[in-house]
């Protein structure tokens, strides 16, 4: 276990002041939170062999908001799949805090993906038969916290994300966006140095997306949060510091927020996509 060991994220965030990056007032030296070399992943159907990923580079910094755009086929999740140490590239490097996740065992992993990484999904993705104070109090006592301590930790995300008062709701006594409150609640169970977030907003309507797109910047530049999120929701893109786009497998592009030619609107004096 001595190279998971090794995985001591820093909490909080840094000044993001190289080329091509906006500049943050950060306390903490730049450091790397995601470090992606010539990544090449292959899927063998049959007698054909796909590849969905052909060659990414790209590095993340702690603290930073990115979001990665692209059309379907175009190797988002795969990306998704290999940053969260879900599957193993053909060829190529992830790094978290600069351990390569390629050369964990399962055991080490395991550890990896419940400490150090929170993931955040389209579908919510909750266990329906327990409350949300036990869907985000689970990560906690597989990572080792005991009951009590678990739960007292639980409540007060659940009171962070705007829950306090739904603790004991079971998801089909929530609506679609405290579920997905719930869910951010259980990434930020363990402290995690990452928080990946599949199409968050996907499955819930224009006002609702954008508390949960507000709660994310917020946990982001109040906590040094870093965020990669997977979308096609021009408000999610508004938040960003930075945007990759992915054509056939590649990183196409990398623009910062300002660079992005973004149209959006306004909704309650808020703006939407």
């Amino acid at each position: 276990m001595a190279e998971a060991q090794a995985i001591n994220p820093i909490a909080g965030s840094v000044p993001t002041d190289a080329p091509g990056r906006p500049k943050k007032q950060r306390n903490l030296p730049i450091e790397n939170t995601v470090r992606v070399r010539n990544l090449i992943k292959k899927y063998e159907m049959g007698s054909s062999v796909v590849e969905a990923l052909r060659g990414a580079n790209f590095e993340i910094q702690r603290g930073e908001y990115i979001s990665i755009v692209g059309p379907s086929g175009s190797g988002k999740s795969t990306l998704f799949n290999m940053i969260g140490g879900l599957d193993k590239p053909t060829e190529g490097r992830v790094y978290i805090d600069e351990v390569d996740i390629a050369q964990l065992d399962a055991y080490e992993l395991a550890w990896l993906r419940c400490r150090k990484i929170g993931y955040i999904f389209q579908s919510f993705n909750l266990i329906p038969v327990m409350t949300a104070l036990e869907n985000v109090s689970l990560p906690m006592i597989f990572a080792g916290l005991t009951a009590d301590d678990s739960r007292e930790k639980a409540i007060e995300l659940l009171s962070l994300v705007g829950l306090g008062d739904r603790v004991q709701h079971k998801p089909l006594e929530l609506s679609g966006g405290q579920q997905q409150r719930v869910a951010v609640a259980r990434a930020l169970a363990n402290d995690p140095a990452l928080v990946l977030a599949d199409e968050p907003t996907g499955n819930l309507d224009t006002k609702t997306g954008l508390e949960i797109i507000n709660l994310l910047k917020q946990l982001n530049e109040e906590n040094g949060v870093t965020i990669i999120t997977a979308t096609h929701d021009h408000k999610m893109l508004d938040v960003s510091d930075r945007i990759f786009h992915m054509i056939d497998g590649k990183v196409d592009k990398i623009e910062t927020r300002e660079e992005a030619d973004l149209h959006v609107g306004k909704l309650d004096g808020q703006e939407v996509g």
